[in-house]
């Protein structure tokens, strides 16, 4: 194929010089045709592009060198192979082509997958309130001095871009459900339709399109809310592209480097207002003469309002051993005496753990993240202590329990008389009806007397449930009576006063008489 300066001098020659075309042929030595073509053409230059490649090694192996990389591609990065590799396992095969061979059809193979899997998208725009962002993350954090993975909830307003992040240990519903709670209360409300990928907390079934069974208690949180869920196109993480793009940003701009937290709780409070000065301080994307913070304060009219928490509880059936435990995520809880026997339903909350039967509580506690732990209330196990007071001493759940300095000393001085496990036990009976802080007081009272016993405690007790005697009643002057009555037994003299004045004396007016000079009236 000529190259560009020698077609430009064919043409000089031709249309400049005037020269023929054997003269031409015979200076440059090109063939009549070719001179020809250049100057019957006009073109300036000329490119060949073979239509079909020969392969006569590899053509027979296409088939299996495609699989093998695509299969390669679909690895993990670290454990792809090299084409070298691909190359060996081909010879092993039976290939018996070069490695370049093999190079160039790998080169030509990348090539075309991403052409096909390249796509073109339409930018959108989303009214004030009208959609709102739900995705998962995964970053490292420091808390309390241990290296921890933690699950970032990210929310994010569509139209002005306001972000909300939260830390949890789990990606459960019941996180799903604090997260949604959290940031609608720090929105002041919720967007008309919210955007997820499909999470199993959600979602239970995948249909064709965009149809979806969603879980009952998500629904039941959406209609809460007044949200209407829509569910992305699977492995298709454009579709909510906004906050798969805040992950990246709040990854680069909070986690790094890893920040140092005693507790989520203070993690939790540094990152809202981690949202709120980036929100001060960027501009919005679209309305570049506005910050996000400033378009967010004018969708805020346009959520819809927020309305109160949800009761956000994944519901788990359990039974009480006769230790009165019950087991949830691999860790152990109390719950009352008077459940054992009987299966319970355990309502896994956030930050908590509730224990129902009957429709009643039998335990409540701080939920735990760890493995193996066994979480006590001493509380739940004093009845049983009324049949055996002597677990009093050895009890696994009363040995870290902080009692008061008043019920502590009573404790010790009672440990040293006989029979005092069992007054004790009458002590922190009463704590169940009175409170702690009714029986503390008791116990103060009765130390303060040198008299430490379940009775004089317990006699304290009953002497404060009494009723407070009845306030003395301050008369308005203008219900005063203007002669108030006196307590005189003269006055009924003059009811036996006869019309000369005297006095009316008979037999039982004199013994009357005789009385009220005993009585010295």
């Amino acid at each position: 194929m000529f190259i560009v300066e020698t077609i430009a001098k064919i043409r000089r020659a031709h249309f400049i010089d005037g020269k023929s075309i054997k003269q031409i042929c015979r200076e440059l030595r090109v063939s009549r045709n070719t001179v020809r073509k250049v100057i019957r053409s006009g073109a300036t230059e000329f490119t060949y592009d073979r239509t079909t490649q020969p392969r006569p090694k590899i053509a027979p192996w296409r088939s299996e060198l495609d699989a093998m990389l695509a299969e390669n591609a679909g690895r993990p990065k670290r454990e792809r192979l090299t084409l070298v590799r691909i190359y060996e396992e081909l010879r092993n095969r039976g290939y018996g082509g070069g490695y370049d061979a093999v190079r160039r059809y790998a080169t030509k193979w990348s090539k075309a997958t991403q052409e096909a899997s390249a796509s073109a998208y339409v930018p959108l725009s989303f009214d004030p309130g009208e959609a709102s962002q739900f995705d998962w993350s995964h970053e490292i954090v420091l808390i309390d001095g241990v290296t921890t993975t933690v699950k970032v909830a990210h929310v994010r307003l569509c139209h002005s871009r306001m972000p909300f992040v939260r830390a949890y240990p789990r990606e459960t519903q019941e996180m799903v459900f604090d997260a949604h709670d959290k940031a609608f209360a720090f929105f002041g409300g919720a967007c008309a339709r919210g955007i997820y990928d499909n999470m199993k907390t959600a979602v239970d079934v995948i249909f064709v399109g965009k149809d979806r069974a969603y879980n009952r208690r998500f629904q039941q949180m959406c209609g809460h809310y007044l949200v209407e869920p829509v569910a992305c196109t699977p492995a298709s993480g454009w579709e909510k592209g906004q906050v798969e793009n805040q992950v990246g940003v709040i990854r680069r701009r909070f986690f790094v480097p890893r920040p140092k937290f005693k507790s989520y709780a203070e993690l939790n409070a540094w990152l809202e207002d981690r949202c709120l000065a980036y929100a001060r301080a960027n501009t919005h994307p679209e309305m570049r003469e506005k910050t996000i913070w400033e378009v967010f304060e004018e969708e805020r009219p346009s959520l819809v309002p927020y309305v109160g928490p949800f009761d956000g509880f994944h519901a788990v059936p359990a039974s009480v051993s006769k230790t009165c435990l019950i087991r949830f995520d691999k860790n152990r809880y109390s719950v009352d005496a008077r459940a054992v026997g009987r299966p319970v339903e355990i309502r896994a909350y956030a930050d908590r753990l509730e224990c129902w039967q009957d429709g009643q509580i039998v335990g409540r506690h701080v939920r735990a993240f760890g493995r193996n732990n066994t979480i006590y209330d001493p509380l739940h196990y004093i009845p049983v202590l009324a049949r055996k007071p002597g677990a009093l001493r050895n009890g696994a759940p009363f040995k870290d329990w902080e009692l008061p300095v008043a019920i502590r000393r009573v404790r010790r001085k009672l440990e040293r008389q006989p029979g005092g496990d069992r007054q004790m036990v009458e002590i922190l009976s009463a704590v169940l009806t009175d409170g702690i802080d009714a029986v503390e007081a008791a116990c103060a009272e009765a130390l303060s007397h040198n008299v430490p016993s379940a009775g004089v405690v317990l006699n304290i007790l009953a002497r404060h449930r009494e009723p407070p005697p009845p306030l003395t009643i301050t008369t308005p002057d203008a219900l005063r009576l203007s002669c108030e009555p006196a307590a005189n037994c003269d006055r009924y003299d003059s009811l036996r006063r006869t019309q000369n004045g005297t006095l009316r004396r008979d037999g039982r007016d004199g013994e009357a008489e005789a009385l009220r000079h005993e009585s010295g009236l």
